[in-house]
């Protein structure tokens, strides 16, 4: 496996990485991976959707050595010069942070702009000036908007449904406009529904599946939006850790200046998930084992399917995904029931 000899790569010869978001979900997973190589990183976060406690778990996860090689600024990715000044030195930016949620920037499209574009823009500037190597920015299948095909393919997207897409897909033709213009390397990674340790179940935004791994280890009532039959393409945190640390590394010339489907490449309706989480924690809260979900409305800028063709990541990348919905949600609910 490719990845597995990258590491080994990484293990002999140490690289300064820059992780924005350090603090959030896929962020410290990220720098948790990156600390067991003995990398150096450098994390820049606000705590807005970050959270200490999931730099104090990476922490206890580290050897003391290894967490010696954090430097932790806190920092807003909006202000231009705190950008520049994280650049400084670095390798490889891996900018994971964003303010993520379809129905928030329904709620709140200046906000999400403000970070998600303004934010992203400055990051790219910062990258070019400081002449870093390359930068991997996280992207959504949410560009994908009304486009009816399935699987998703790269280059085939529709008109987006949301605020959220709309800087998501602006990232993309920025990163576009930076490489032709500035000859700046950047690859971006289209997440499809990530999921793991560390995502927040809290909160009017939280992620489906630690919201529904929360309420019904506490025994509260599960929501499904629409019939249940809407399907994602569900990705466990560890597949996305690896296509970043590829994307990044990557030797092949054909790879650079391309946006990536990161995912499983399985479908998963809403309904099926329920059923698989339930029998995650009734294993060990039999009780739930009866609970049924409530429904209710779709929600608005919410898409019906989706389902990642990953081929292209396969190629050029060499990702191979490990983890599939259930044997990511296996070693996932140790963490979310624990909580």
């Amino acid at each position: 496996m490719i990845y597995n000899t990258l590491k080994s790569v990484l293990m002999k010869e140490p690289r300064t990485w820059l992780i924005t978001g350090v603090a959030g979900f896929v962020g410290s997973n990220l720098l948790e991976e990156l600390l067991k190589l003995n990398q150096k990183v450098i994390g820049l976060d606000n705590f807005i959707t970050g959270n200490v406690s999931n730099l104090k778990e990476v922490k206890s996860l580290v050897t003391p050595q290894q967490w010696s090689n954090f430097v932790f600024t806190e920092g807003d990715i909006r202000n231009h010069q705190t950008c520049t000044q994280a650049c400084h030195g670095v390798d490889y930016v891996l900018h994971q942070a964003a303010l993520g949620s379809v129905p928030r920037s329904i709620e709140n499209p200046i906000a999400t702009n403000e970070h998600n574009l303004i934010g992203y823009l400055n990051m790219m500037v910062a990258a070019k000036d400081t002449k870093i190597k390359r930068f991997v920015y996280a992207t959504s299948s949410s560009v994908y908007g009304d486009h009816p095909e399935l699987p998703k393919v790269e280059g085939k997207v529709g008109h987006p449904l949301s605020p959220y897409a709309v800087t998501k897909k602006m990232n993309e033709a920025y990163a576009d406009v930076f490489a032709r213009v500035y000859g700046l390397q950047s690859i971006g990674l289209r997440y499809f529904n990530v999921f793991g340790p560390r995502q927040d179940p809290n909160g009017p935004y939280a992620a489906v599946i630690p919201r529904w791994f929360a309420a019904l280890s506490k025994g509260d009532e599960v929501y499904i939006y629409g019939d249940g039959e809407t399907s994602r393409d569900f990705c466990y945190v560890e597949n996305v850790v690896q296509a970043n640390l590829l994307a990044a590394c990557t030797d092949e010339s054909e790879a650079i200046d391309q946006v990536y489907n990161i995912a499983y490449g399985e479908r998963t309706t809403l309904n099926e998930l329920f059923e698989l989480i339930r029998s995650n924690v009734a294993g060990l809260s039999p009780d739930t084992a009866q609970t049924k979900p409530i429904y209710r409305d779709f929600r608005p800028g919410d898409i019906r399917h989706s389902l990642a063709d990953i081929n292209k990541a396969k190629m050029l990348l060499s990702y191979e995904p490990q983890y599939s919905v259930r044997s990511g949600l296996e070693k996932a609910g140790q963490w979310y029931v624990g909580r």
